[in-house]
């Protein structure tokens, strides 16, 4: 009777079956979760094509997508994307499906949001004991998405498709496996980061090498346990190439344009920015929180010395005029890893000790971020959709014409604009290449950004930015030697009084895009006039098909 009893109290084993099914259905459920969040971060966050970064990036992957676009000035965007695989990445699935290059970029963008998210849940699970504090700390750091990185001029996840939307996620993925031992698999992880990003997988590798060799001690990590990151440091100005020598001629006026490359130029609240999260991180590390396993300790004060030596560094850089060309190489860019993990602990932190099983307090807490988010984004970029589907039409001036530009202009011609457009109210830093799809000399703000990381692009920025200077007093004689010295066949103009020498197909509001001509009222350039604009050569005026909105 006893041992009947007892024996009827024991759970039969589950089958091999019942237990994959169980872990199919968790699988499920869990991807599940993840693909709902993403798809919120992109409603809070918003979704900008060829916007701020994006307008070096985009470009890059649209001349993947089609060889014979930008056969002007592409060297201002083609140097970042020679250095990845990222942009043939994104046109595969243009070769593949043959949807439209938006699309692809947009989908992309989405995976990469999801694949985040992921591997933050991923590393969530090193980290926290309970499902509550990992949902917590992916929860938490979707809704941040947009937080600026202390003064490195990042953010933790971009609002448009750059190269570190892919590579933040490899990197942590990396992170997760280095914490758990599997180094083949961060190596492997590393790799993948490494030929899309090259310059975020070495703070993924520096991380890496510090977990290596961290002491066993529950002592935070500072500069000395950080020593054996100090050669990677060393060995860069090697494979750049480059001599100790203050900068000169068009690459100093580079550097003046990129304030945030030196620390010592930051203001108060940008150090707060990069100081305020290892303090922090060193007092999680002390408390041993007892929700926490033992890697969030590890991982805390592996950050920590990540934090310090990449600070160490870039003060040394700044320390002396002989180190201008190696800015570039900007070490403080290690805590853009270092803020996406603390928000990621962070949010577990908070969920388990304060929002813990009270629901009102999860939507209260994760409302009024996502609100604060969103209202961001609308307010960063007016002119524009929160999510600028492919298709979208433009309302404002700016990015309307360069829609028209790109639908209505011959593929191989080349413009000239204000070199300051993208400071201008309705752009919102919407770069021209990456909308109108179409050659251009070079602007003072993203093309003088791919100058600061090559220098041998200085002085060419140099000249075609100062061709296009005063703009808006743009004379005959001007427009007809951009077109002798850089081929330059359309133009972009603000200026509403008329000016000869030039045909100008569409007006919206104060701007105009004109073709230039020759005295004989014949276009100037190779390319020939897109198909349905009518031209009628005679006279100055040459205005028989305008479009006007």
């Amino acid at each position: 009777m006893q041992s009947s009893s007892g024996s009827a109290c024991v759970r039969p084993p589950r089958s091999l079956s019942a237990r994959m099914q169980g872990a199919l259905v968790n699988r499920v459920g869990r991807i599940s979760l993840l693909l709902a969040i993403t798809l919120a971060s992109i409603l809070v966050h918003g979704y900008h094509m060829g916007t701020d970064d994006a307008a070096i990036y985009a470009p890059g992957i649209e001349k993947a997508a089609d060889p014979s676009l930008f056969p002007f000035g592409s060297e201002f965007f083609m140097h970042h994307a020679g250095l990845s695989l990222f942009p043939r990445l994104v046109a595969s699935i243009t070769w593949l499906t043959g949807l439209p290059i938006e699309w692809s970029m947009l989908l992309w963008f989405a995976f990469a949001q999801f694949l985040l998210l992921w591997s933050a849940y991923e590393l969530a699970g090193q980290c926290f004991r309970s499902e509550r504090a990992r949902w917590a700390g992916v929860g938490l750091l979707a809704a941040l998405l947009s937080v600026p990185v202390a003064g490195t001029a990042l953010i933790i996840a971009d609002s448009y498709l750059t190269a570190r939307s892919l590579s933040t996620p490899l990197v942590l993925m990396a992170v997760a496996c280095f914490l758990a031992k599997r180094t083949r698999s961060a190596c492997l992880w590393l790799l993948c980061a490494f030929l899309v990003h090259p310059q975020m997988a070495i703070y993924g590798a520096g991380f890496g090498l510090m977990l290596a060799f961290q002491p066993p001690s529950r002592e935070p990590v500072g500069v000395v346990g950080a020593a054996p990151v100090l050669p990677s440091w060393l060995i860069l100005p090697i494979f750049i190439q480059e001599h100790l020598q203050p900068a000169q001629g068009a690459y100093r006026e580079v550097l003046a344009s990129r304030a945030y490359f030196l620390v010592t130029t930051w203001h108060w609240w940008e150090w707060v920015g990069a100081l305020a999260p290892l303090i922090i991180l060193a007092v999680w590390a002390k408390l041993s929180l007892p929700a926490t396993l033992p890697a969030f300790s590890r991982l805390a004060r592996t950050l920590i010395g990540l934090g310090l030596i990449s600070t160490l560094a870039a003060f040394l850089l700044a320390s002396n005029i002989d180190f201008s060309y190696l800015l570039r190489l900007q070490p403080m860019r290690s805590f853009h890893l270092i803020y996406v993990v603390f928000f990621l602990l962070l949010g577990g932190v908070l969920g388990e000790y304060l929002l813990r099983s009270h629901v009102w307090r999860w939507i209260l807490c994760f409302s009024a971020l996502s609100g604060g988010m969103f209202v961001l984004d609308v307010a960063t970029y007016p002119a524009s959709p929160h999510i600028e589907r492919p298709g979208v039409r433009y309302q404002g001036e700016w990015l309307s014409s360069f829609l028209w530009i790109r639908d209505h202009t011959p593929k191989d011609a080349v413009f000239a604009l204000d070199p300051d457009y993208l400071s201008k109210s309705g752009v919102a830093l919407h770069g021209f290449r990456a909308i109108a799809e179409r050659s251009a000399l070079a602007d003072q703000e993203k093309d003088s950004g791919a100058a600061s990381v090559f220098p041998e692009l200085a002085e060419r920025w140099k000249q075609q930015s100062a061709a296009q200077s005063d703009w808006a007093h743009v004379s005959e004689a001007r427009l007809r030697d951009l077109h002798a010295q850089y081929g330059v066949s359309w133009v972009l103009l603000e200026n509403p009084a008329a000016l000869g020498g030039v045909v100008c197909p569409y007006r919206n509001g104060g701007l105009r895009v004109c073709r230039i001509v020759d005295e004989q009222g014949q276009f100037l350039g190779r390319a020939s006039i897109a198909r349905g604009i009518g031209y009628n050569l005679r006279g100055r005026t040459m205005l028989p098909s305008i479009v006007n909105r």
